[in-house]
């Protein structure tokens, strides 16, 4: 069976809004969905009805982000019923996985134009509300103990692991704040943003609710471009009473990711499809890999998927003109770095989300859209995006620039 070539045509994010405090905290996940999916769809100039399916990917399936987020958002972006939808969870690599399942039914033929994307509103699942019942399976534990072990936990593990120090995990979050501040002076990030206006719950000086306030999102609100070496390296670190870590020396609110809300979508279809209706495709989808690797030490993941993705492919670390490795922690993505032998120079160019910020379920699909704009803007044939999933895998996906 002959496959069909697939494309991005369109991409498109919320700004990202620090979780519980930020703008997006009182804002429902199908809101921010939808409002990338009505994005898309009138960025590719196509009319609602005509995609067959929105795929959305997200790793707190609670509350209003729970039953079919991916039909949610169709519905809240404005598409007719008879769009259906799918949601999708590989933890922090949903949104990554989302727009490979979406390109695969492209290109065997089951569709012609889809929605990939991912969604995350952390504010209103990482709560004292969210279902704890039962949430372990003895079973599960029986064979595999580690299989719930924390994130933060396994950063630590994989500082000491791989011999990751303090000092250079806090220059490497420098640098990706600096990064960010950097890209958001130039504006190398207004192409994808979409501003979305909300209710932002604010609070009073003891902390208790006071009301809403209507504000314009359209920045992102999490990088801290002040930042000093001084101050990150005068940060403790956060985990204690582990159950293979007792305490912490290394992961600081500094030098991890920043629990965010958002919300990014691409619009996919058959590379035929886009030439009939006169569409530039930003980028052709080649594939995606994924690993496994031991639940605690889940941030080396990409080390694992990524040479299985450039084998399927021939290609080589140097054949890649731009990295994005999803910034969990600054110990894992060193790791990757240098375990993979990727120059520095060409990874997380713009920063991460040790500075932008991590709703998990939305960062792979935020990273390839930002990676096919930036690839364009670097005159890069390649890029690849590359993360790491709680549980202990790893996935890699390969993009080229047309």
């Amino acid at each position: 069976m002959d496959l069909n070539e697939v494309v991005i045509v369109a991409t498109a994010r919320t700004a990202l809004a620090k979780s519980f405090r930020g703008s997006f905290n009182d804002t429902e996940a199908p809101v921010l969905g939808g409002h990338v999916v009505r994005a898309v769809v009138e960025r590719a100039g196509i009319e609602p009805g005509e995609v067959e399916d929105v795929i959305m990917g997200a790793a707190v399936q609670q509350g209003t982000q729970a039953y079919n987020i991916g039909r949610l958002c169709a519905y809240t972006g404005g598409l007719p019923d008879t769009v259906p939808g799918m949601a999708l969870d590989r933890m922090c690599a949903s949104g990554l996985m989302s727009i490979g399942v979406a390109a695969k039914g492209i290109m065997t033929g089951e569709m012609t134009i889809a929605i990939g994307g991912g969604v995350e509103s952390l504010s209103l699942t990482q709560t004292k509300h969210k279902n704890s019942y039962r949430a372990q399976s003895e079973a599960v534990l029986q064979v595999m103990p580690s299989a719930y072990i924390p994130m933060l936990e396994t950063a630590e593990i994989v500082s000491r692991r791989y011999g990751i120090s303090r000092a250079a995990q806090d220059e490497y979050s420098l640098q990706s704040q600096l990064r960010t501040a950097a890209a958001q002076r130039d504006g190398l990030f207004d192409d994808e943003i979409v501003g979305l206006s909300v209710d932002k719950l604010c609070f009073d000086a003891a902390g208790q609710p006071s009301g809403h306030q209507r504000v314009l999102v359209e920045r992102d609100e999490c990088n801290r471009p002040n930042t000093r070496l001084e101050d990150l390296a005068s940060l403790k670190p956060v985990w204690k009473d582990g159950k293979w870590i007792e305490q912490g020396e290394f992961i600081t609110a500094g030098n991890a990711s920043q629990f965010s809300d958002g919300a990014s979508a691409s619009l996919l279809m058959s590379r035929a499809e886009a030439k009939r209706r006169g569409l530039t495709p930003l980028g052709i989808y080649r594939g995606i890999a994924v690993g496994g690797c031991a639940p605690e030490e889940m941030g080396i993941g990409p080390v694992v998927a990524v040479p299985k993705l450039l084998k399927r492919f021939g290609l080589s670390v140097a054949d890649i003109g731009l990295w994005e490795i999803n910034e969990a922690f600054a110990c894992q993505v060193l790791h990757c770095r240098d375990a993979l032998q990727i120059p520095a120079e060409r990874l997380n160019v713009n920063g991460g989300a040790i500075a932008i910020g991590h709703p998990f379920g939305m960062s792979g699909a935020r990273m390839v859209g930002h990676a096919l704009l930036e690839g364009r803007r670097r005159g890069a044939r390649y890029v690849v995006i590359a993360m790491c999933i709680g549980g202990g895998m790893g996935a890699a996906g390969l993009f080229e620039l047309p």
